[in-house]
């Protein structure tokens, strides 16, 4: 499919009593209904504190940021905010509002309501508050007027605009009238109080999540009456239920399922690049791969032909950056070479070989089982074992808690939610990302400060080089298994009206101007 094609035509939306009651069959046949197919759960609903695909395809449908990332090459593009300015030194955001704007209840989204969500998101330190931690003051916004939102930054911040996408913006008044002892948490787990086009009429936790339009949405031209984010472990039966017509969208789908859908009737077959990479982060801080000699065995031991040709439509990432955001192309990576891995473990404190190493993956994501067991091969060069473990996506957040949890090995998928080296860069390496499933253990201080100098930085040709130098410091230091830039893979109904891809977070599927025919 090309770029920024939108995608129309017509094919029948019923979902089969065989794998959903009759009653659903019947709801979903009268109104629009979308029926997505994820793999993953969404544990937690609070715009604030929640994290990963799913959680994001949730938020970003049920709450609304100031503005938009649409389109390939994505662009900002105006949301809650209908305009902006910026100071030339960087440092003054000044944004007017959409009068238009309403919470679910009606209540216009205001200047304040910005400034209170900001503050929040600071005050918690989780979800998506690094995206900002540092670089907005919490005393630094204000109010000119009910309409106007202004923003004194602490330092310049290149990526500003970009990451605003996911600053969520929620009723205080509801947020407030909940707060308990935990700032609104405990009620924002399971409730919205937002005001983007959709709500959650239903929540079951490993089975569905019902998402209701609600009565009166301020903005979005699509026909959806609803949608349904169904949880469905196999990606092949994924792809079984978009062959039947069981679900409209299929979001895990691996290179082989893609393949199998070739040709079939109704369905259209998304493989495209996008911001997306795949590395096996390594426990730098605890264990026997804190030992950098090891680390560098084990980068040339690996086979990444073998996960090239395991992944299907993909690219071997060169170094730690995705294509298209500052990444050098000509950067010197481990490639596989057992003469090397062989030099670089006899340094290491671990010569003798016997080691027996753990590395866990997500349950229901072929491509990390495989992936996992490629490295079960590769070790076995260098003498050392490896035990491979399977964990719902819950238990491999919580391993990331700190370098005594966290495996030896651990597989990460990082989607960048916002188009600008920054993104991975910040939250896959910066130490302040410590305890996080993007960063678990590893930290430099060289690379923190790289990092640092690369988000300030606003020349476009000195951000280069900050960043080309970010790069040969990571490699360097060995903490990843340089992977796989997947081509991001979606299984479409062709009954699914104006769906754009977006490089940006494209799984977390947005449906506020998607229609079904």
């Amino acid at each position: 499919m090309e770029r920024r094609k939108i995608l129309k035509a017509a094919a029948g939306t019923a979902i089969a009593p065989a794998l959903w009651t009759l009653p659903e069959a019947a709801r979903a046949a009268a109104r629009k209904v979308l029926v997505i197919a994820s793999g993953q759960d969404i544990t937690n609903f609070d715009p604030h504190v929640a994290t990963g695909y799913s959680a994001s395809m949730l938020l970003r449908n049920t709450y609304d940021g100031l503005v938009r990332t649409v389109g390939n090459p994505p662009k900002i593009v105006p949301h809650l905010a209908s305009s902006w300015t910026v100071s030339p030194d960087g440092l003054e955001y000044v944004f007017k509002l959409d009068p238009t704007a309403k919470f679910h209840d009606g209540s216009p989204v205001t200047a304040n309501a910005v400034i209170y969500s900001f503050q929040r998101t600071l005050r918690l330190a989780k979800g998506n508050a690094w995206m900002i931690a540092g670089v907005v003051d919490p005393k630094g916004i204000d109010a000119p007027d009910v309409q106007t939102v202004r923003f004194k930054l602490l330092k310049p911040f290149a990526p500003f605009l970009a990451v605003l996408p996911w600053q969520f913006v929620v009723n205080p008044a509801l947020v407030e009238i909940h707060k308990g002892s935990d700032d609104g948490q405990d009620w924002l787990r399971k409730n919205i109080a937002g005001s983007g086009r959709f709500t959650v009429k239903r929540a079951e936790a490993g089975n569905l999540y019902e998402f209701e339009r609600v009565p009166k949405p301020w903005k979005g031209k699509g026909n959806l009456d609803g949608a349904i984010w169904k949880i469905v472990r196999e990606t092949a039966t994924q792809r079984l239920m978009l062959e039947h017509g069981d679900v409209h969208i299929a979001v895990d789908l691996t290179s082989e399922d893609m393949d199998s859908l070739a040709n079939k009737r109704g369905v259209v077959r998304i493989i495209e690049p996008e911001f997306r990479t795949f590395s096996i982060k390594m426990n730098t801080a605890a264990g026997p791969l804190a030992d950098l000699n090891l680390r560098k065995a084990i980068s040339y031991a690996f086979n990444y032909q073998a996960m090239l040709k395991s992944a299907g439509y993909a690219d071997l990432m060169v170094g730690p950056l995705p294509a298209g955001l500052m990444n050098d192309p000509k950067l010197v990576v481990p490639r596989t070479d057992l003469k090397a891995a062989k030099s670089w473990l006899a340094k290491s404190k671990y010569a003798a070989g016997g080691l027996k190493l753990k590395m866990a993956y997500v349950s229901g994501l072929e491509q990390e089982r495989q992936w996992s067991l490629v490295m079960l091969d590769s070790l076995k060069a260098l003498g050392i074992d490896l035990d491979v473990r399977p964990l719902v996506w819950p238990d491999v957040v919580s391993s990331a808690r700190s370098p005594e949890t966290m495996p030896d090995f651990f597989p990460v998928y990082q989607t960048a939610n916002y188009a600008d080296p920054d993104n991975i860069a910040y939250a896959a390496y910066s130490s302040e990302r410590n305890g996080s499933w993007q960063n678990p253990v590893y930290k430099n201080p060289k690379v923190d400060a790289l990092i640092e100098k690369g988000r300030s930085e606003r020349n476009p040709a000195k951000r280069a080089a900050v960043y080309a130098e970010f790069q040969r410091v990571i490699v360097a230091d060995a903490p990843d298994i340089f992977g796989v830039l997947e081509k991001r893979r979606i299984g479409m109904r062709d009954s699914v009206l104006d769906f754009v891809f977006t490089p940006v977070a494209s799984n977390a599927i947005e449906l506020l101007d998607l229609s079904l025919k």
